[in-house]
């Protein structure tokens, strides 16, 4: 039997932006019931921990303690009122993603951190049944109704992830089976047939963040933002839609 599947793509939640966003996450999952929710990773922006704004001005005011309770609003804001319906939650998977990791990098920088900083003050698993944690410095994988997710994936040896034009063709000729990542913030899609006669087919599914982010600069104005729902997803095939967060404020604004 196919399933419906959403994905969330990055979310950013930031201290001093708001997450309205979330908001109409919930309501978009209390209407549509998906049977599975994959939220990409990157859902907290943890910038206290950026090392490309440390020593600058644009760090000033930075906090983890701001950083982590942005992260939990929104969460609380998406799964508190699908919980509070009392009916059958979605299965729900959580991709560690490379501002996730953020942490992890402190921690290795700075090991008397322990203790202070950590994966448990994000409650992960307070909010998703399976979190896919990084492969030692790239992302996790993993397969679900036969099609492979991840954060990001990467293009060979050297590790570095699916960017560029033409993402989702990449996604399809370097991994040989359908694949759905984030990380880049656009959209792109890629529907191919593979020797079988299967059908393959690549997703990078653009990001869930209102806000314009400072360091992006012009680059704000390529990245996609809302949901992708797989609707009849099986044996790794799926109907994409997208739904911009434009259409969710004017539904649920």
């Amino acid at each position: 039997m196919s399933k419906s599947l959403l994905v969330i793509p990055d979310q950013h939640a930031e201290d001093g932006f708001d997450n309205d966003r979330a908001d109409f996450l919930s309501k978009y999952i209390i209407d549509t019931k998906p049977d599975i929710v994959v939220n990409i990773g990157d859902a907290a922006d943890m910038t206290s921990l950026s090392s490309y704004d440390k020593g600058k001005r644009s760090f000033q005011g930075k906090s983890y303690a701001k950083d982590i309770q942005a992260h939990l609003d929104f969460q609380d804001r998406v799964w508190a009122p699908v919980k509070s319906k009392k009916k059958k939650m979605p299965d729900r998977y959580f991709f560690l993603g490379n501002h996730c990791q953020r942490i992890e990098r402190a921690l290795d920088l700075s090991p008397e951190l322990a203790g202070t900083v950590g994966y448990d003050d994000r409650q992960l698993e307070d909010y998703y049944n399976e979190v896919i944690w990084y492969d030692g410095d790239t992302p996790g994988i993993k397969i679900i109704e036969g099609i492979a997710f991840a954060h990001y994936f990467i293009t060979g040896v050297s590790g570095k992830p699916v960017s560029g034009e033409h993402q989702a063709y990449t996604l399809l000729s370097k991994n040989f089976q359908s694949c759905v990542q984030g990380h880049t913030h656009t959209l792109d899609f890629c529907d191919r047939v593979n020797a079988n006669g299967k059908r393959i087919q690549g997703l990078v599914c653009g990001v869930y963040q209102e806000h314009q982010s400072p360091w992006a600069g012009e680059r704000n104005k390529l990245w996609w933002r809302g949901l992708v729902t797989l609707n009849n997803v099986e044996d790794g095939q799926f109907d994409p839609q997208f739904v911009s967060l434009q259409s969710l404020r004017k539904e649920y604004g």
